[in-house]
């Protein structure tokens, strides 16, 4: 990476961080992903039960397999086998999981996490529910403010999570948001966590890497 960049996502991830902080979260710089894999790790029990919130950045970072290894019982609902009925109870078995491990789609300057969800699961389980809630966020994701994350949402996370999933949805042909009524639409609802909530344990651990979408 280059050195200016490198320095420019420092400072924007220090302070990220630092707000974060001030409005309640726990909060953690890493400017290596190896550093911040062994942060999550020591944040997770062995043989916990974990909820997977389908974050890009949480497989990108290998922790599923790390995981895998320290024999957590993992709730994937994203996992090809399963029935729409089993998905859908591995989603709401997340709400109650020892840990819930996921990313952000935006982290504004101000401390806050901006997140556009298709079935609401992730940013139910982020908010109330499980012991303890672990949010993994790349430097890419930092913006400014709450308008800056809907706008980074709209041209990037919208596209490409589409892209991913194979969802034949219009911002896939279009490359942005359109605000389609499509059946298989994964922008549903948006939530916004200007503070920690009083009864939920998040830890916010911010990378100095460009991760996920």
């Amino acid at each position: 990476m280059d050195v200016n960049v490198q320095w420019l996502l420092e400072k924007r991830g220090k302070n990220a961080v630092h707000a974060l902080e001030k409005n309640g979260f726990a909060a953690v710089w890493s400017a290596k992903r190896e550093d911040a894999v062994k942060h999550v790790l020591g944040l997770i029990p062995d043989k916990a039960s974990v909820g997977l919130g389908g974050s890009v950045s949480v497989r990108q970072l290998g922790l599923v397999e790390e995981l895998e290894r320290r024999n957590c019982t993992l709730l994937d609902h994203s996992k090809k086998e399963l029935s729409p009925e089993q998905r859908h109870e591995m989603r709401r078995r997340q709400l109650t999981a020892d840990v819930f491990l996921c990313s952000s789609n935006a982290v504004t300057l101000d401390g806050e996490l901006v997140n556009v969800d298709g079935t609401g699961n992730r940013v139910a389980a982020m908010m109330f529910g499980p012991g303890k809630v672990i949010v993994v966020i790349g430097a890419n994701k930092i913006v400014k403010n709450i308008e800056e994350a809907r706008e980074r949402i709209k041209s990037l996370a919208a596209p490409l999570n589409n892209k991913r999933l194979s969802y034949d949805n219009p911002c896939v042909q279009a490359g942005r948001c359109l605000d389609c009524r499509s059946k298989s639409r994964i922008c549903n609802l948006t939530a916004i966590i200007h503070r920690r909530p009083p009864f939920t344990d998040i830890h916010t651990v911010v990378i100095g890497e460009e991760l996920g979408y």
